[in-house]
């Protein structure tokens, strides 16, 4: 698998978006174990999901 494949699967992932086709759950794991920049990747959209959900109520959305 390469990185861009498995970027758009992160962040379908992150949605609670299905899976590409081509991207079964078990390479996606695999390959962001292995891939140090992938790794970041998924690490940096977990904690932007969680930023953004914390200013929700911030700006009185939600």
């Amino acid at each position: 698998m390469d990185c861009c494949d498995a970027r758009t699967a992160i962040s379908a992932r992150a949605d609670g978006e299905a899976l590409p086709p081509n991207v079964p759950g078990y390479a996606l794991d695999a390959h962001v174990r292995g891939c140090e920049a992938c790794r970041r990747f998924d690490e940096g959209v977990r904690r932007l999901k969680e930023l953004a959900a914390g200013l929700d109520g911030a700006w009185g959305v939600g």
